[in-house]
C-alpha cells in the first residue's frame, strides 16, 4: 500500500487506508469540521472524439434502419397534415387570396378532390382547408367572421360529422389564430429538411405511437378501441391522397374497414346516445350554418354543398342513422344553398372506395375532373343571379 494515506473507511471495525484517485472529488468526510465547498467534478482523460464518431455511427445505424423498417412496409416521405400546415394555408386568405375558392369539409373532401385536377379544369387552384374527423361548421364559422375573405366555398358533408358536430381536428383554428413566429419557423424548417425525406416522421409510425397500438393485455373498465390508422400522403400544399397500402394491401384494407365499423357496431357518442339528442345535435349544426351562411352571403360569397361517395357498410350506416330526408333535405332547405349530392348525379357513382369512405387516388383524380365543372357551373349561375338588376 503506498505510503500517501489521503483517507480511511471504517469497516467492519477495522480501518483501511487507501489513496483517493484524482478524478473522484473530496466529500464532506474528508474536510471535517469545514463546510462543504461546491463541488467540482474532473472530466476523466478520455478519446471523446472518438467516443463522439461511435455513438454517431451507431445513431446513423439506427436511423437508418428504422426508416428502412418502415419504407419497406410501405409508407413513403409526405409532408404533415399538421396544425401548422393548415395554418398556413389559412393564411393565404388574409394574404391577398380572399378572392379564391377555398374547399372546407372532412376527411372525404381533403382525400377525394386532388388540386393539380381541380386548377387543370379551371384554371384556378383551390385552397385546401377541411380537416379529417371534423365538422367543417367551425370552419365555416370562422370563414364567416373573416372579412378578408370573399371568394367561393365549398362546403362538405360527412353526414356522421356534420350533422353530430364531431371535431377531431377542432384546435386547428384556434392554433392558426395564436400561432407564434417560433411555430411558424418551426414548421417552415419542418418542410424543407425533415419532412419531405424521412417516412418515419409519419406520426402513425412514430415509436410511442406503435408501442401504444401493441396488443397489451386488456385493463378492466378502460374501453378497448382502435385509433383511425394512416389512411392518405399529402404535400406540401395539403393536396391529399389516399396511401397505396389501402388500395392494395388486403390486410391493411381490412384493419381499417375494422376500424370504421367500431363506429356501426358500438355505442353512439354520448350527445346523440338517444333520438331526442340526435336532433336537437342536427337542429344545432344546422343552425350554426344558416348563421354562418348569412354572414357570408351578406358580403356576396357563393358557395355550396357536397355530399361525397361513401359505399358499403359506412353507407349503410349513414342512411340509417343520418337519413337524407332528416338531415341533408333540411340543411339546404334551412340555408337556403345549393348542393350536390352524389346520388343525384350519375357521373358521381361507381367509384372505387376501398374502405367505403374514401375514393382511391386514381379514382379521385377522375372524379375531381367531373365534379370540377359542375361546381364551377354552380358558382357561375350564383354569380349571373346576383349580377342581374
Amino acid at each position: 500500500m503506498p505510503s500517501s494515506i489521503s483517507s480511511s473507511n471504517i469497516v467492519m471495525g477495522a480501518t483501511e487506508n487507501f489513496d483517493r484517485p484524482g478524478f473522484i472529488r473530496l466529500t464532506a468526510s474528508d474536510r471535517p469540521g469545514v463546510a462543504q465547498p461546491v463541488p467540482v467534478r474532473d472530466v476523466p482523460v478520455q478519446p471523446w472524439g472518438r467516443i463522439f464518431l461511435i455513438a454517431f455511427a451507431l445513431f446513423i445505424v439506427m436511423l437508418s434502419g428504422w426508416e428502412y423498417y418502415w419504407r419497406d412496409y410501405g409508407v413513403v416521405p409526405a409532408y404533415a397534415n399538421s396544425n401548422d400546415s393548415w395554418a398556413a394555408q389559412r393564411r393565404r386568405i388574409d394574404q391577398g387570396e380572399g378572392n379564391s375558392t377555398v374547399l372546407i369539409g372532412s376527411s372525404r373532401v381533403l382525400f377525394d378532390l386532388q388540386l393539380p385536377v381541380w386548377e387543370s379544369v379551371t384554371g384556378k387552384r383551390p385552397i385546401q382547408l377541411a380537416l379529417e374527423g371534423t365538422s367543417p361548421v367551425p370552419i365555416l364559422e370562422d370563414l364567416a367572421d373573416d372579412l378578408q375573405f370573399t371568394g367561393r366555398l365549398l362546403i362538405g358533408v360527412v353526414p356522421g360529422l356534420f350533422f353530430s358536430g364531431s371535431a377531431f381536428r377542432g384546435d386547428a383554428i384556434p392554433y392558426y389564430h395564436k400561432q407564434s413566429l417560433s411555430q411558424r419557423s418551426g414548421h417552415w424548417l419542418s418542410q424543407h429538411f425533415v419532412e419531405p425525406y424521412f417516412a418515419f416522421f409519419d406520426g402513425d409510425y412514430a415509436l410511442n405511437t406503435v408501442i401504444k397500438r401493441q396488443p397489451w393485455p386488456a385493463r378492466p373498465g378502460v374501453p378497448q378501441r382502435m385509433s383511425v390508422r394512416k389512411l392518405a400522403v399529402s404535400e406540401s400544399d395539403r393536396n391529399t391522397h389516399m396511401w397505396q397500402k389501402v388500395e392494395t394491401d388486403p390486410e391493411y384494407q381490412t384493419l381499417t374497414r375494422s376500424i370504421w365499423a367500431q363506429n356501426f357496431t358500438g355505442p353512439p357518442p354520448p350527445n346523440i346516445n338517444t333520438p331526442e339528442k340526435l336532433q336537437k345535435s342536427i337542429d344545432i349544426q344546422i343552425s350554426r350554418a344558416v348563421a354562418a351562411i348569412a354572414k357570408l352571403r351578406a358580403r356576396g360569397v357563393r358557395l355550396t354543398f357536397i355530399r361525397l361517395p361513401s359505399s358499403g357498410d359506412f353507407y349503410a350506416f349513414e342512411n340509417k342513422v343520418f337519413p337524407r330526408s332528416q338531415t341533408w333535405d333540411v340543411l339546404l332547405q334551412r340555408t337556403g344553398a345549393t348542393g350536390i349530392h352524389f346520388e343525384d348525379y350519375a357521373a358521381l357513382q361507381g367509384y372505387d372506395l376501398p374502405e367505403w369512405s374514401h375514393l382511391s387516388a386514381s379514382e379521385a383524380k377522375r372524379f375531381t375532373a367531373l365534379l370540377a365543372p359542375l361546381v364551377e357551373q354552380e358558382f357561375n349561375r350564383q354569380e349571373q343571379l346576383a349580377a342581374r338588376p
